[in-house]
C-alpha cells in the first residue's frame, strides 16, 4: 500500500502557477508578468532575466537538471529537446547553474523534420519555440529525472505556425475581441476579457503489457486489425460504471497524484461502456491550459501504465465490434469576472443577451459544419463517427425541449413569453427525496449538444489534440459575433434590431437543431432534406480547410493566414496515406509470417487426422468438413493478401496529396477489410494453441 495523501496539500505541487509567483518575484516584475498574461503585454529582457532566475531555482529544489520548451508540432503529440542548466566549468572546476531571461522566452529547435506540408524547404532548419507565459510550467518526473517543461509556441523562422498552439491562442484573441464588442452592446463595462473553457472527457482502453507486445497490430498502428468477437461484448452493459477492477483502481490512483501534482484537476473515473474502456474527465480551464493538460493526461495515462504492467491504447477504435474511444469537448465562453456567456439562467427567454449568442452559435455551426466536421477527423475516428457508438457525421446542435421552444416561439410569432419548467421527478420511495428535474434531458447521439451553460463537442477522437477543434470553435463564433456587431453598432433602435436579429438568425439556421435520435436511418434521410452535409471520412472532410469561405474567415480574424491553412490539409493528407499504409503493411506482415503460416500447419494436422480416422476405419465426415473449411477460408485469405499487396504497394508510388489520400482510402481500406474477413472467421475455427496471437477476450478481458 502506498502512503495515504491530502490532495489539498500536493495539488499544484510541481507548477510555476501564481502563488509560487507571488512568494518568489518581486512585486513589479510580479505585477509586470500579470499584465503580460492579462492583457498581452511585451516583457522586457530584464524582467524575463528575474522570472528565469528564479523559476530555475525553485525547479532545482524540486531536482530538476534540465529544462525544456515543450511545444505542439503538427506529429499530434508534443515535442521536447532538454537542455542542462550548468554553464560552462569555471577555472576551480566547478560549474553554475544558470537560466537566462533569453533561454525562457525563446528556443531554437531544428524545425526541418517536423511536418511543415510545404511551408518551408527541408534544408530550412531554423524554428522558434516562444513562452506561453499563460499556462505555468511545472516540473516532471520521469525516468530522465526531473525537468522544467515551459509551454511555448512554435513558428518557423518568417512567422508561420507550425504548431497547434499559435492558432489557438490567436483564435482566443479573436472571439475574445467579439465578445468585449456583444457584451459591451449589453451594458457590460466591468468585464475586461473574455476567454473559451474547455472541459475534455478522455477515453481509453488498458490491455495487460505481455499480451500487448504479442500483437504487432497494436505495436504499429494501436489498434487491432484482426480479431473476431468474444462470446461476451459489451451487450450486458456491466462494465459501464462497474465496480473498479483492483489492478486498474491502483493505476487511476497513480494518475491522479501525477497530475494532481502539475496541476491538472482530475475530477471525474469510472469505467466505460466497452470492456478494458475507461475515462478520466477534468474540471474546466482556459482553453489553451487545458489543451496543455490533455497532452499531459494522454502522456501520464501511458506512462503510468506501463508501470503497472499494461498498455494503455488510445486509438480510437483499438477493437472491431464494441464501442471505441472519444474525447467530449466541452466548451464555454467566461468572462474574467466570472460571468458565463453561454448560462440562460432562469428564464432563457427573458436573456436577451443569451438568446443572441445562442442564436449566434446556431449559425455559426450551420455555415461552418464542413470544417467542424473537419476539425475531428482522422484515420481513427472513421471508424468511430456514424457507427452507432458516436455521433453521426451529419453535424447537428441538440437544444432539449426548453430552449427549442423558446425557438418555436421566436420563429412563429417573433416573441418568446415563456420557458419550460423541469418540474419534479418522483421516486415513489418515501426514504427518498422527491428530484428537482433539468427542463431538458441529455441527448448522447447529438455531435454537439447544448448541456445547461456549455456545448459538448462529441465528435473529438481519443487521440487528438483539442487544440484544432478549439481553433475552429472560437474563430467560426467570433465571426458570428462580429457580424452581429456589426449591425447592432449601426441600429437606431437597439431593442428592435437585437430582437430582429435572433428572430433572423433563428429562423434561418433552425435546420441544424435537431433533438432526436442521431443513430436512425431516418436522420441521415432528414438531415439530406434539409441540406445538411453528411461528411463520411477524413479524406472527404480536409478540403473544408481551404474552400474561399474558411480561407477568408481565418485570414479576417489573424487565425490562419492561407498558406497554413493550405499547408495543413497538405499534411494532413499525408497523414492519413501514412497511417492507412502503415495499417495496410502491418496486416501484410502478419498474415504472411505469422496467421497463415500457423493455419497451414493446423490444416495439415487436421489432414494427418482425417488419414489416421480413415485408416481406423472411422467416419471421417467431420474432420472432412472441417479440413475443407478451413481450406477454403486459407484460400480466401491468400488471394485476399495478394491482393492488399498489389494495392498497397500501387498506393504508395503514387504521389502524395490528395489522391493518393483517397486511393488509400477508397482501395486499400476496402482490401484491407477483406483480408481480415477469412482470418477473423479462421480464427473461430483454428485451435486456440495454434492461434498465433492473444484474442479479443484475451485483451479485453484479462486486465
Amino acid at each position: 500500500m502506498s502512503e495515504a495523501f491530502n490532495v489539498a496539500d500536493i495539488f499544484g505541487e510541481d507548477v510555476f502557477n501564481d502563488t509560487v509567483m507571488q512568494e518568489r518575484l518581486p512585486k513589479k516584475v510580479y505585477k509586470d508578468l500579470k499584465k503580460t498574461i492579462e492583457e498581452g503585454k511585451e516583457l522586457d529582457l530584464a524582467t524575463a532575466d528575474v522570472i528565469a532566475h528564479e523559476m530555475k531555482e525553485w525547479a532545482i529544489e524540486k531536482g530538476a537538471t534540465h529544462y525544456t520548451h515543450w511545444f505542439q508540432p503538427l506529429t499530434g503529440v508534443t515535442a521536447e529537446k532538454h537542455d542542462s542548466f550548468i554553464s560552462a566549468p569555471l577555472p576551480s572546476g566547478k560549474i553554475l547553474m544558470t537560466f537566462s531571461g533569453k533561454e525562457l522566452i525563446k528556443g531554437e529547435p531544428d524545425a526541418s523534420s517536423f511536418p511543415s506540408g510545404g511551408l518551408r524547404a527541408t534544408f530550412e532548419a531554423r524554428g522558434y519555440t516562444a513562452w506561453d507565459c499563460t499556462s505555468p510550467a511545472f516540473v516532471r518526473h520521469d525516468a530522465a529525472g526531473s525537468t522544467l517543461c515551459i509551454p511555448t509556441a512554435f513558428c518557423s523562422y518568417k512567422g508561420e505556425a507550425l504548431d497547434q498552439k499559435t492558432p489557438l491562442l490567436r483564435s482566443m484573441q479573436a472571439i475574445n475581441e467579439q465578445s468585449l464588442r456583444l457584451i459591451r452592446l449589453f451594458g457590460n463595462t466591468t468585464s475586461k476579457k473574455v476567454t473559451p473553457s474547455v472541459g475534455p472527457e478522455q477515453e481509453y482502453f488498458l490491455v495487460d503489457a505481455e499480451k500487448f507486445l504479442q500483437r504487432k497490430d497494436l505495436i504499429y498502428t494501436g489498434r487491432t486489425l484482426f480479431g473476431a468477437m468474444p462470446p461476451k461484448g459489451q451487450e450486458l452493459d456491466d462494465h459501464y460504471f462497474g465496480t473498479i477492477r483492483q489492478r486498474i483502481a491502483g493505476f487511476m490512483k497513480d494518475v491522479n497524484e501525477e497530475l494532481w501534482k502539475v496541476g491538472v484537476s482530475a475530477k471525474t473515473q469510472h469505467n466505460e461502456v466497452a470492456p478494458a474502456q475507461h475515462e478520466l474527465a477534468p474540471i474546466y480551464a482556459e482553453a489553451n491550459v487545458a489543451v496543455d493538460h490533455n497532452h499531459l493526461v494522454m502522456q501520464t495515462l501511458k506512462r503510468v501504465a506501463c508501470r503497472h504492467g499494461m498498455k494503455c491504447l488510445l486509438h480510437e477504435k483499438p477493437f472491431a465490434g464494441v464501442n471505441g474511444s472519444g474525447k467530449h469537448n466541452n466548451w464555454s465562453i467566461t468572462t474574467d469576472d466570472g460571468k458565463n456567456l453561454l448560462d440562460p439562467g432562469k428564464t432563457p427567454h427573458e436573456n436577451v443577451q443569451f438568446l443572441l449568442v445562442l442564436t449566434c452559435i446556431l449559425k455559426a455551426v450551420d455555415e461552418h459544419a464542413d470544417l467542424l466536421r473537419e476539425s475531428a477527423a482522422d484515420p481513427g475516428n472513421d471508424h468511430r463517427l456514424g457507427a452507432n457508438e458516436a455521433p453521426p457525421a451529419i453535424i447537428s446542435v441538440f437544444l432539449g425541449e426548453q430552449l427549442e421552444d423558446v425557438l418555436d416561439q421566436l420563429i412563429s410569432t417573433g416573441e418568446a413569453t415563456h420557458s419550460l419548467k423541469g418540474g419534479k421527478l418522483e421516486t415513489g420511495v418515501s426514504t427518498l427525496p422527491d428530484l428537482a428535474k433539468d427542463a431538458t434531458d441529455r441527448n448522447r447521439t447529438s455531435p454537439f449538444a447544448f448541456t445547461g451553460n456549455k456545448f459538448e463537442f462529441r465528435m473529438v477522437g481519443s487521440r487528438d489534440s483539442i487544440a484544432g477543434p478549439n481553433v475552429v470553435l472560437n474563430t467560426i463564433v467570433a465571426e458570428a459575433f462580429s457580424e452581429a456587431c456589426d449591425v447592432l453598432e449601426n441600429a437606431e433602435d437597439f431593442d428592435v434590431a437585437v430582437h430582429d436579429l435572433i428572430k433572423k438568425y433563428a429562423t434561418e439556421h433552425q435546420r441544424v437543431v435537431f433533438n432526436g435520435n442521431g443513430y436512425s436511418d431516418e436522420w441521415i434521410e432528414e438531415a439530406e432534406r434539409r441540406g445538411l452535409p453528411n461528411i463520411k471520412s477524413m479524406v472527404e472532410a480536409i478540403p473544408a480547410l481551404t474552400t474561399d469561405k474558411s480561407v477568408a474567415m481565418f485570414e479576417k480574424f489573424k487565425v490562419f493566414t492561407r498558406a497554413e491553412l493550405e499547408s495543413r490539409a497538405e499534411i494532413k493528407y499525408e497523414n492519413y496515406s501514412k497511417a492507412i499504409n502503415i495499417e495496410a503493411r502491418t496486416m501484410i506482415d502478419m498474415a504472411s509470417k505469422q496467421i497463415i503460416p500457423a493455419v497451414i500447419k493446423y490444416t495439415k494436422s487436421l489432414a494427418d487426422t482425417v488419414v489416421a480416422v480413415k485408416e481406423a476405419g472411422a467416419d471421417t465426415t467431420v474432420q472432412s468438413d472441417l479440413l475443407t473449411e478451413v481450406s477454403g477460408l486459407l484460400a480466401e485469405a491468400k488471394k485476399a493478401l495478394n491482393e492488399l499487396i498489389v494495392i498497397t504497394d500501387k498506393a504508395a508510388e503514387m504521389e502524395e496529396g490528395e489522391a493518393q489520400a483517397r486511393y488509400y482510402h477508397f482501395d486499400v481500406v476496402p482490401a484491407m477489410d477483406a483480408l481480415r474477413a477469412p482470418v477473423d472467421k479462421l480464427e473461430m475455427i483454428v485451435d486456440k494453441e495454434a492461434w498465433p496471437m492473444p484474442s479479443y477476450g484475451d485483451l479485453m478481458f484479462e486486465v
